[in-house]
């Protein structure tokens, strides 16, 4: 019945103020009649003694669609014979954003119409002429409603709600973010999205994710943003096939305040929609382009000669971008550029040339899949000098990094405190010792499946690092082997707070006891996946750390006994907050006694897989000082039904539980649990 009244409410309204615009007021019109002859706008505006019909109290009628009383059909209300052009300056005279909307809930028609006035022809005094909008006349609007709903782009307006949406404050400045994904993603919603928001601040962020599922979303649902939210800041589209250039192009034609782009995986977006982008839009900061297998250099281009403030881009998989692109990009807005990302694009050593010399703003750069780079690429960028100021350097999977340009961007950017290298299978140990000398300020170095660096390169580097790095992380690296040779006290890292050594099988315990003596400040530790190492080789690790440990991650290492968490807990529980065992099958419920005993602060515990039973867990609910926030027991099948008063009292402070795989706990205990623990995320 809501929607009934305020069908009716707003029938009423717009046929009084039509007769007000067609009466030849020269307050509201100037121009006069609309009509020479006053008496024609009965034609236009029927008025009956009576209306012999009856809407059923259905949410959101449509006028155009009444069921018959009296059996005898009766023409259609006097306000759907209104032709859109009288509808439309109707609309457009409604004092506020609140009065649009409640018009916009009546029907698609009046939404969609609604839809296509722009802030620009919206009167806000009594004296503003007839307008037409746009430069487009109504029939041209008319044939594309038309033809968004032969398409069946208009979906259920009763989901539609332009004053209830759930909009959230974007920033600062008071504007709204709106997220739509899969079937929620079309023409009509947006066009309500551009209705609502002008009564609660304004549009100032808008993501679509799209998906198999997503048909209704095309350009016409872009212009309605366009002509209604022009204080539209953030837009990100993903997966729209069916969004184009004319889109785009809308968007660059009215909101001028757009700061930051996001396109991933939207193949009918061209140069032609970014260039319009690129010329209207000079606010623009960041673009991110991803899989749009139409986007070329052009874009790029545009990019660099037209936006003056564009300080991150970032493009990936875009076969049509070039060495041309790249370099007019550099060339113009290589000043500016602080962040860049080019990832499986067709560039050559022309690109790292160019960016090598022009990028003389760049802090943070990520290159990777650049299959087309040689090794005299990444030396000339290095020998280029124009990379001073970068503080984070990232490559990954170019065959084209060898020792020789390693060695050279080492030389040439002193400031760099961050390195991940990554699939390089050109870079040995000599390559990363020189880097390390080189740079000098690193802070942070991450190797990743780089099979021909050993363990003296490891060494070499926490030998040379300039007493300044503070995380290193190996992972995936088959050349490490288990060796033993005595280093002298002066190569120890004191700089060094975490170590990560992952899934490399054949680190074992000489080469880890080595680690450890190099290492004595680390606070982090992350061991896992190592299956060869024992107690023997972590002892020498956790006994040399004198600041004690925070973290601890010994997944995977299935050789590890009660003894080293027995040490680790005793040495370092007052510290103590993460600790995960998980997959370490000798861990019972002696670790879980001494942990209870020493670790105070232990906030997330993993036993997985391990050897702990119900007595485990009981003890770990009876430690007065302990209060876990999280615990991973899944595939503990020692654990049963009897644990469940032990977890509803350590569930006072969990917040996440894992009992996945617990074949000894019933279906009737996890509903139980999920009774009392209803604030903990509990995995089953």
């Amino acid at each position: 019945m809501h929607f009934l009244l305020l069908e009716l409410r707003c029938e009423c309204y717009l046929i009084s103020l039509a007769l007000f615009l067609v009466s030849g007021d020269n307050d509201f019109c100037p121009g006069g009649f609309l009509y020479q002859n006053p008496k024609e706008s009965s034609l236009l505006l029927s008025l009956g003694s009576h209306v012999d019909v009856y809407f059923p109290p259905r949410k959101r009628s449509r006028i155009s669609a009444p069921f018959v009383v009296s059996g005898v059909a009766k023409r259609q209300p006097s306000i759907e014979i209104l032709p859109d052009e009288c509808l439309f300056e109707v609309f457009r005279h409604l004092s506020g954003g609140n009065e649009r909307s409640a018009c916009a809930c009546v029907s698609k028609r009046w939404l969609m119409l609604l839809s296509s006035i722009h802030r620009d022809e919206i009167c806000t005094i009594a004296t503003t002429p007839f307008v037409e909008p746009e430069n487009r006349s109504e029939s041209q609007k008319a044939d594309e409603f038309a033809q968004s709903k032969e398409k069946g782009e208009f979906g259920n307006l009763n989901e539609i709600k332009p004053e209830d949406e759930e909009f959230q404050v974007a920033d600062s400045h008071g504007y709204l973010s709106r997220c739509l994904e899969g079937k929620k993603a079309s023409d009509v919603r947006l066009a309500a999205i551009s209705v609502g928001t002008a009564s609660h601040g304004g549009l100032g962020k808008l993501s679509i994710r799209g998906n198999t599922s997503t048909r209704r979303l095309t350009d016409l649902g872009l212009k309605a943003i366009s002509r209604g939210c022009p204080s539209l800041g953030v837009l990100s589209l993903w997966n729209l096939s069916s969004v184009g250039d004319e889109g785009l192009s809308a968007i660059a034609s009215s909101c001028h305040s757009l700061e930051k782009l996001d396109l991933c995986h939207c193949p009918a977006i061209t140069d032609k929609g970014l260039i319009a982008i690129a010329m209207n839009c000079p606010n623009l900061t960041s673009v991110t382009i991803e899989s749009c297998l139409n986007v070329g250099n052009g874009s790029l281009q545009a990019f660099g000669r037209n936006c003056p403030n564009l300080k991150c881009i970032t493009i990936k998989n875009c076969p049509l971008v070039g060495d041309q692109g790249i370099a007019s990009l550099f060339s113009s807005a290589g000043q500016t550029l602080t962040k860049a990302n080019f990832q499986a694009l067709n560039i050559s050593d022309v690109s790292l040339a160019v960016i090598g010399h022009y990028g003389s703003a760049m802090i943070d750069l990520a290159l990777g899949g650049l299959h087309s780079v040689n090794e005299r690429g990444f030396w000339v960028m290095g020998k280029g000098q124009g990379l001073q100021k970068l503080k984070s350097l990232s490559i990954a999977s170019c065959r084209g990094v060898s020792d020789v340009g390693l060695e050279a961007l080492g030389n040439s950017c002193p400031n760099l405190k961050v390195f991940g290298l990554q699939k390089c299978p050109l870079v040995s140990d000599n390559g990363v010792v020189s880097f390390a000398k080189a740079v000098g300020s690193l802070q942070s170095l991450r190797l990743e499946d780089c099979h021909r660096i050993t363990q003296f390169g490891v060494l070499g580097i926490l030998a040379n690092c300039g007493g300044k790095l503070k995380a290193f992380a190996l992972a995936n690296c088959l050349g490490i082997q288990d060796i033993d040779f005595e280093l002298p006290l002066a190569s120890s890292c004191f700089s060094l707070r975490s170590l990560t050594i992952r899934n490399c099988p054949g680190l074992a315990n000489m080469g880890l006891a080595m680690l450890g003596r190099l290492c004595p400040s680390l606070t982090h530790v992350d061991l896992s996946g190592l299956p060869g190492i024992t107690d023997y080789g972590i002892l020498p690790l956790i006994q040399r750390s004198g600041v004690g440990l925070v973290k601890v991650n010994l997944s995977g290492c299935v050789h590890l006994t009660d003894n080293l968490v027995a040490e680790i807990s005793k040495l370092h529980g007052d510290t103590l907050e993460i600790l995960n065992l998980d997959g370490c099958k000798c861990i019972t419920d002696v670790s879980l006694k001494a942990i209870a005993r020493n670790c105070s602060l232990l906030s997330e515990l993993g036993v997985s897989q391990c050897g702990i039973t119900d007595s485990g867990i009981a003890i770990l609910a009876g430690a007065k000082q302990l209060f876990l926030r999280v615990l991973s027991v899944a595939g503990c099948s020692l654990v049963s039904d009897k644990s469940l008063p032990s977890l509803v009292l350590l569930g006072k402070s969990l917040v996440g539980l894992n009992i996945q795989h617990c074949h000894g706990i019933s279906c009737g205990t996890v509903n139980q649990l999920l009774e009392h623990l209803w604030r903990c995320d509990i995995l089953s």
